[in-house]
């Protein structure tokens, strides 16, 4: 699996990228909205679990990788989670903090988001965080997700749950297109 965007690459994660997955999984301020920040051997389970999702799923999350230096700034995929008692499709990412509100996130989410679609029989993606997670639920709304449910969640916090359909997919993809087609005619005339 590779996914190519503007200035990423998404791929299945391997054991070299350990340093790099390290750097953000057990910092602190990028997991302050996961129950727990990452050592070294939870960084380790974290990529043979993802593994091991590729080889049952044909997906999980993926490193993202900064196309300009071949840097992994994070993981950004599709991992089926219990979300409000429900196993249910999601769309989950983590950036380097030097590399977030840079558009990295969303830039992976969609790439995320359009993969799920073309080769996957779902027809709705979710997200799901800390209703304290504001970066998150805006990197869930930059991709066309609306809020449909927030709950308490087991550590007695409200959780906020974003979706996408496939419908609302394609019907952005063909305002998008028509929106390409008629600038082309336009630098044309």
């Amino acid at each position: 699996m590779h996914i190519e965007t503007e200035r990423l690459s998404l791929r299945e994660m391997n054991e070299s990228d350990f340093e790099a997955l390290y750097a953000v999984l057990a910092d602190s301020d990028i997991m302050e909205h996961y129950p727990y920040t990452f050592d070294e051997k939870r960084v380790m389970n974290w990529i043979e679990k993802n593994r091991e999702r590729y080889k049952i799923f044909g997906f999980g999350l993926w490193a993202v990788i900064l196309k300009a230096t071949g840097e992994m700034i994070g993981d950004c995929g599709l991992t089926m989670q219990l979300i409000n008692g429900q196993i249910k499709p999601e769309i989950g990412y983590h950036i380097r903090k030097d590399c977030q509100r840079q558009g990295y996130a969303s830039e992976a989410a969609k790439a995320s988001r359009d993969w799920v679609f073309k080769n996957t029989p779902f027809n709705r993606i979710y997200s799901y965080m800390k209703h304290t997670n504001i970066g998150s639920y805006a990197t869930a709304l930059s991709i066309g997700m609306h809020q449909v449910d927030e709950f308490i969640d087991k550590e007695n916090e409200i959780t906020k749950v974003y979706v996408i359909t496939r419908e609302e997919w394609e019907k952005e993809a063909i305002r998008t297109k028509e929106g390409t087609i008629s600038r082309e005619r336009n630098l044309l005339k």
